[in-house]
């Protein structure tokens, strides 16, 4: 069967010759990569030309990533047959060599819709990279525990059928599934996030096995962390209010309630804490509750002993990662408060 890769690049230069080998090491290559150089102000088309990929440069587009693969997807459809597959992946990953090949043999299931990458993240960035890495290596255990099913189609690389996207794309049109015409949403700022309930909407399911691994960039400060999660967890709720509470979309609410339910819980803790000691003094350690704490930590450290010694060593200090957590359920308040205001959130290049 053919399968086509794309990958939509707005000034990747710097990147995108280590994505192109990438899939040019895969076990089982595409037959064709594409590069989408969408708006690129930089030497990412001739770069990729030289690399040996096809370049297709969107004409107008003023919708980011959605509207370049919409772009190169009308033509694509029309050309592959329904058993066709094709792999859309960003411009700032490297795929593991295995991972086209794992994917292939996942979708041999025919109720697999799609297959989602496990990302992991690329070494640098100091501790905020660090954190970042760990929290990634807690998602790809949590993956694993579900049983592999894929709780979002990852931008960073995901296989889908020819079918399926053709799927997607008629009910679009036909009013069943919103965000336009084509086969990404162009009402969403997280247009992987909206596609993977639009294929599960449509009653296929969605993977990630293992063997699907990825490395993707992190974020090196703490201004483009803020707009990546603004984005992603923004775009989340948006999905979920235009999609409403559905059998697909119920396990995405119960998160969204539980993340919630974890902020209120931390700045009660907190508070009650800082209460506590103003009033009361320090009191020495109680054995029962330094017991739980060191299960806690201890927790904390084995889930993450994938991301190396250092990860480990951090996560036994607790409080680095107490921060890092505080940041993330600020980013989940702003975002509840800011749609709930009707704020617009705007889409940063990070």
């Amino acid at each position: 069967m053919q399968l086509v890769a794309l990958v939509p690049a707005h000034d990747e230069q710097d990147r995108i010759v280590a994505t192109l080998a990438g899939l040019y090491r895969q076990t089982r290559r595409p037959d064709r990569v594409v590069v989408l150089a969408d708006n690129c102000t930089d030497a990412t088309a001739e770069i990729a030309e030289r690399c040996g990929a096809e370049v297709f440069v969107p004409v107008a587009n003023r919708d980011k990533k959605a509207g370049a693969l919409n772009q190169a997807l009308e033509p694509l459809l029309t050309e592959l047959a329904d058993d066709a597959l094709v792999l859309v992946q960003d411009a700032d990953t490297v795929l593991a060599p295995d991972f086209v090949r794992t994917a292939a043999v996942a979708l041999d299931d025919p109720e697999v819709g799609a297959v989602g990458g496990v990302f992991y993240g690329e070494q640098g960035g100091g501790p905020l990279g660090l954190l970042q890495r760990m929290e990634y290596q807690r998602y790809a255990h949590e993956i694993h525990r579900r049983g592999n099913e894929a709780v979002v189609l990852t931008g960073t690389g995901t296989l889908f059928r020819a079918s399926v996207l053709r799927e997607v794309r008629a009910a679009r049109r036909a009013g069943l599934l919103g965000g336009g015409t084509g086969c990404y949403s162009l009402a969403s700022l997280t247009e992987d996030d909206e596609i993977t309930k639009a294929v599960k909407t449509l009653g296929h399911r969605t993977v990630s096995p293992d063997g699907c691994r990825l490395v993707t960039e992190v974020m090196t400060s703490v201004p483009a962390l803020w707009h990546q999660r603004m984005r992603w967890q923004r775009g989340a709720l948006e999905n979920l209010r235009d999609y409403g509470r559905t059998p697909v979309t119920a396990y995405y609410f119960r998160q969204q309630f539980l993340l919630g339910l974890g902020t209120l819980a931390l700045a009660c803790f907190v508070l009650f804490a800082v209460l506590n000691l103003s009033v009361n003094g320090w009191q020495g350690a109680a054995p029962f509750w330094t017991a739980i704490t060191l299960i806690f930590v201890v927790e904390r450290a084995v889930t993450v002993r994938g991301a190396g010694p250092r990860a480990v060593l951090l996560a036994a200090l607790l409080v680095p990662e107490l921060l890092y957590d505080m940041f993330r359920q600020a980013v989940y308040v702003k975002s509840l408060i800011d749609l709930a205001l009707r704020r617009q959130e705007h889409w940063y290049a990070t």
